[in-house]
């Protein structure tokens, strides 16, 4: 068990979230950044599966079959993916991913970027929050244009920098949002009566 650490860990992931938000412009979505891994079903999953270098609740899940912790993160918390999942109403597979407010899927880049400079340190470049998604991508059940969003974010940010990309930001993609209507070509998985539902 380690409050401490985990406190830590989940601070300064905080605050780097907080400052990348107050770069871009998203003030309130910085101030209430995963307010929620203070709650007791979470920040005590964390310390008990505390490790320093990944997420704890990848630990519960690897213990349990599941993470309590995390279901009630991505619950409360619309900057990640799965909070956007829901079942097809038309029936024709499991679930979809629904296309996220644009806010969130900005604060979902942050967000990434934040994690791999806490649990990578000093290895951490502008190309490992890219090197992440890469590995995962494939399991991420995500709308086309939020995808294409994010890894458009991500290739920014490795080539160009965090400081150039949130100015882009910023400047840029935040006030003409219509960019992220057309960047995926608007479909998702390329079926058009699927597009962008709530």
């Amino acid at each position: 068990m380690h409050p401490w650490k985990h406190f830590c860990t989940i601070t300064r992931h905080k605050i780097l979230v907080m400052k990348g938000c107050f770069q871009v412009g998203l003030y309130r979505q910085g101030l209430m950044h995963d307010l929620s891994k203070y709650s007791p079903i979470e920040f005590w999953t964390g310390a008990y599966y505390y490790q320093g270098n990944r997420s704890p609740n990848a630990a519960e899940k690897e213990k349990k079959g599941y993470s309590a912790a995390w279901l009630h993160h991505k619950g409360r918390n619309r900057h990640h993916y799965e909070y956007w999942i829901d079942a097809d109403p038309f029936g024709r597979r499991p679930a979809y991913g629904i296309k996220m407010p644009l806010r969130y899927a900005v604060e979902m880049f942050i967000d990434r970027i934040a994690a791999s400079k806490v649990y990578q340190g000093e290895k951490y470049t502008d190309g490992s929050a890219l090197a992440y998604y890469e590995r995962t991508k494939d399991l991420m059940l995500l709308h086309d244009d939020t995808r294409a969003l994010l890894e458009m974010l991500l290739h920014r940010l490795k080539e160009d920098g965090e400081k150039r990309t949130f100015l882009y930001i910023k400047n840029e993609l935040l006030k003409t949002p219509e960019i992220y209507e057309t960047i995926g070509g608007g479909m998702e998985n390329g079926d058009k009566n699927n597009s962008d539902r709530g």
